[in-house]
């Protein structure tokens, strides 16, 4: 089968501290390249989003700090101030070449920004929420 240009996107809600974020961005990744049985050969880039509530670590080089995407063009900018948006949480959105249309990952409270999605995760990753907060 001829691979193609795919998009995956992910999120995870962390505390505002520097191995929070180091912690879950690497988790996350790693859940999504094991998921979706990707290998960061085939990535063209990472984008990363981040709520303005987390200024502890860049998660671009929280993941360079994990041992991932030492190769790898990465981005990050931050989410614009929304009402009622979910707090402390980092999204991501790889671009990769791959062979079939892969499965998002939402973990530890980001489940709800796309439950549809999300379904896959499973829930030993969710947390106790209480109403836009992880």
């Amino acid at each position: 089968m001829e691979k193609r240009l795919f998009a995956v996107r992910g999120a995870v809600c962390c505390q505002n501290t520097g191995g929070s974020i180091q912690e879950e961005v690497t988790l996350l990744y790693r859940t999504i390249l094991e998921k979706n049985a990707m290998d960061e050969a085939d990535i063209v880039s990472v984008q990363f989003t981040m709520t303005g509530d987390l200024d502890a670590r860049n998660p671009a080089s929280a993941l360079r700090r994990g041992g991932y995407a030492a190769d790898l063009p990465l981005f990050v900018s931050v989410e614009p101030p929304v009402q009622g948006a979910l707090a402390r949480t980092i999204r991501i959105l790889i671009t990769f070449y791959g062979t079939r249309k892969p499965d998002a990952v939402y973990l530890h409270g980001a489940e709800v920004l796309r439950p549809d999605l999300a379904a896959g995760t499973g829930s030993a990753g969710k947390r106790e929420q209480g109403g836009a907060s992880c």
